[in-house]
């Protein structure tokens, strides 16, 4: 660290750059725009996706379809966010068309595939929005992208298969961390093993890779069309874990950055185990060690911390008997509602090099494939973030059924994503655009 008397000297700077790389651009390090010559770079662009299942309690979570543009008022579900009303859209009459699992909330959210459309086939996935914006945005940080999970069974949860929101471009789930003490070791703990000892452990990892890729080569010869095709999707996978390894290779030598935030206590559950990964999301962002990151965030666990003991799925189904499982629906969306208002707060009062906020070079999205029940239209979806030049402070009410991956495309696009189409994709949404 330098000697807090004096300034750093440019020399320093240059000689501790492999260790600055990931940390924000500090003025105090000598970022200073050099003699006023030049200005800062502009911020990188982020995306944000949190999705949760079970739904909303639609009575009282969406805005009044009859009252588009800025002056709707605002629902009960959404009450909390009244502080951020300027700052996020409700987007209203999006579906993912081919999605018909109504106990899955989150397995076709962000790629709009046909879990029918290859012959043969009982399931099957594509990539999920966040992964396209990985591709481009992931060459320039530690990591591509972060996948934030929790540890109850997904059914629970009300997402549907898979290990993450996240899927890979051969429609393969993605594993995401668990817990926040996972996440952050993960950014933030220091490498114990020798930098030797590092290389050589991917030395081997190729050299094991080359060998099982010659393998699979020369069983190629003399194979069937469905074979191959598998064996493609093997390959895909492999060229993945290449790529992987050689990210690893080039991140050897620059160390993890200083955690802007204390360890979080292991074991958290619910509410604040959201709330943690929530400042995690920030710090990860905030230290540009990644800027993609997607959140499938528990509802049962969320649920028995605030009190609540219906189970979630019965609270989902709420229609029939409401009382005390429409109250349990309510107060999940209230709690939802004032744990990402807390995480716009931290949003917002980040700043970055040039004096923006962090809130304004990101795109978030927030929501579910499910509406409620097993209902799969109109999926609850709200936007924020200044970084994709999308209309914020409205209720935006689409023709129904408009494809939820529209709205992925308007968003990949606004933050520079040269997308030509996603999913069942037929467009941009002009209405959500500034």
């Amino acid at each position: 660290m330098f000697p807090t008397n004096r300034k750093p000297s440019r020399r320093q700077v240059l000689r501790s750059a492999s260790a600055a790389v990931t940390l924000p651009f500090l003025e105090s390090f000598g970022f200073r725009r050099f003699a006023r010559a030049a200005a800062p770079a502009a911020p990188p662009k982020r995306m944000l996706f949190l999705g949760f299942g079970w739904g909303v309690t639609e009575e009282s979570w969406f805005p009044d379809m009859n009252t588009p543009g800025a002056d709707y008022q605002i629902p009960l579900g959404l009450k909390p966010l009244e502080r951020h009303r300027s700052d996020f859209s409700v987007v209203q009459g999006l579906r993912n068309k081919f999605s018909v699992e109504g106990h899955a909330g989150s397995t076709w959210w962000l790629t709009g595939a046909n879990p029918y459309g290859q012959p043969g086939q009982s399931f099957c996935n594509t990539i999920s929005a966040d992964q396209v914006a990985a591709k481009e945005f992931g060459m320039h940080t530690r990591f591509a992208s972060l996948q934030f999970d929790h540890a109850e069974s997904a059914g629970r949860s009300g997402h549907g298969p898979g290990l993450s929101l996240a899927w890979d471009a051969s429609g393969k789930p993605i594993g995401g961390d668990k817990e926040p003490i996972q996440v952050f070791h993960r950014l933030f703990s220091k490498d114990s093993l020798p930098l030797e000892q590092r290389r050589a452990m991917i030395a081997q990892r190729k050299s094991v890779l080359d060998t099982v890729l010659e393998n699979a080569h020369s069983l190629q010869r003399g194979l069937g069309n469905h074979d191959n095709k598998k064996l493609d999707e093997y390959f895909e996978s492999i060229r993945d874990i290449e790529t992987r390894l050689s990210k690893d290779e080039q991140w050897l030598e620059r160390p993890r950055p200083a955690a802007p935030l204390a360890q979080p206590p292991s074991e958290m559950m619910g509410r604040e185990e959201i709330r943690l990964m929530y400042d995690l999301m920030v710090a990860a962002l905030q230290t540009d060690s990644t800027r993609v990151i997607t959140y499938r965030q528990p509802v049962s666990a969320l649920l028995t911390s605030i009190g609540q003991n219906v189970a979630p799925h019965d609270m989902s189904h709420y229609h029939g008997t409401r009382g005390e499982k429409l109250v349990c629906s309510q107060k999940r969306d209230s709690t939802q509602s004032m744990l990402l208002a807390g995480l716009l707060d931290k949003l917002k009062e980040t700043r970055e090099a040039d004096g923006s906020r962090l809130f304004d070079n990101l795109v978030l999205a927030y929501g579910s494939n499910l509406r409620t029940g097993h209902d799969l239209t109109n999926c609850p979806t709200l936007i924020a973030g200044g970084g994709a030049g999308i209309k914020l402070g409205e209720n935006i009410v689409v023709p129904q059924d408009t494809p939820l991956c529209n709205a992925w495309l308007t968003l990949l696009r606004g933050v520079g994503v040269n997308a030509q189409q996603h999913g069942d994709s037929t467009g941009v949404i002009d209405q959500m655009i500034a």
